[in-house]
């Protein structure tokens, strides 16, 4: 399966970012089709990305165990995220899910028998979280203060939220798990939780959702969002992770919420202030700190 089988020339820091700088487009695009229904926006976002590996749907026999872990991860990381997006306030809902890469540096030594966590790891993992907190809570902390956010107080929403980001974490350390013990999936079979996954999010939106008509400029940006954010970055995630250290490219998933941050105030127009600043600081320095190879 040439075209899904990665170069050597790309190492996997390189395919760690193509997937982070696909993600950054998700706000976005998802900004753009804010009008169509959660499930609905992503089955069909799905349904578009697993086309990507259809003409090698022979890879496609995989383990029930894998195809169970890639629904869970797929499927179960979007059902959780939208709950919590429904219960609670989605700036924070949104900062909470964010917790998962900070999960993969965290419990790479639960799930990777030969993985150590060192405090440089840790330090990294938590500058890498204050600066995604920084850049997603950034404009109210202009507008409202610290005091204003705390008020916000607890919603029950944040509990799917933290789950949604503990199945991320542990969906990608699994993989990587079962790929260094020589029973991973290939990279194609992605293809195949994407069309599960899909049909099961397109169920929930018939179930939970009112009917929507979709444009033809909206088919315009689903099929960008299929190919791109919920499609091609899945591939090139679970590259990453198979061939890297799961550490490292955790705490380089903190550059997503800056970059999508950042993308989104070039297009609506607003100004960079002082928390955008820091939250860059912050999630730069602990790439550069996880990045160590000597840790």
């Amino acid at each position: 399966m040439a075209a899904m089988k990665t170069r050597s020339f790309l190492s996997p820091t390189l395919l760690a970012l193509i997937a982070i700088a696909l993600w950054a487009t998700l706000a976005l695009l998802g900004l753009s089709l804010k009008h169509i229904p959660p499930f609905l926006l992503t089955g069909i976002a799905l349904l578009i990305g697993s086309l990507l590996s259809w003409p090698f749907y022979k890879e496609w026999k995989v383990s029930f165990s894998a195809l169970v872990l890639g629904i869970y991860g797929l499927f179960g990381f979007h059902f959780l995220l939208f709950i919590a997006l429904r219960y609670a306030p989605p700036v924070e809902a949104n900062l909470v899910n964010y917790l998962w890469p900070l999960g993969i540096v965290v419990m790479a030594p639960l799930f990777l028998p030969h993985t150590r966590l060192t405090s440089i790891h840790v330090l990294a993992a938590c500058m890498g979280f204050a600066g995604a907190a920084m850049a997603i809570l950034g404009a109210d902390i202009l507008k409202d203060g610290w005091q204003g956010i705390v008020a916000k107080g607890f919603a029950w929403g944040y509990l799917p939220a933290l789950g949604s980001a503990f199945i991320w974490a542990s969906y990608s350390l699994m993989s990587k798990r079962l790929a260094d013990e020589g029973r991973g999936f290939p990279t194609a079979a992605i293809g195949l939780f994407g069309l599960v996954s899909g049909a099961l999010s397109l169920l929930c939106h018939v179930l939970l959702e009112p009917y929507t008509n979709i444009s033809h400029s909206d088919w315009v940006l689903l099929v960008l969002m299929g190919l791109g954010p919920l499609g091609l970055a899945f591939y090139v995630w679970d590259a990453a992770l198979k061939r890297g250290d799961a550490r490292q490219i955790g705490i380089l998933s903190y550059i997503t919420p800056l970059a999508s941050t950042v993308l989104l105030l070039i297009f609506t127009g607003r100004h960079f202030d002082w928390p955008i600043a820091l939250a860059t600081a912050l999630i730069l320095g602990a790439a550069v700190l996880g990045s160590n190879r000597k840790v």
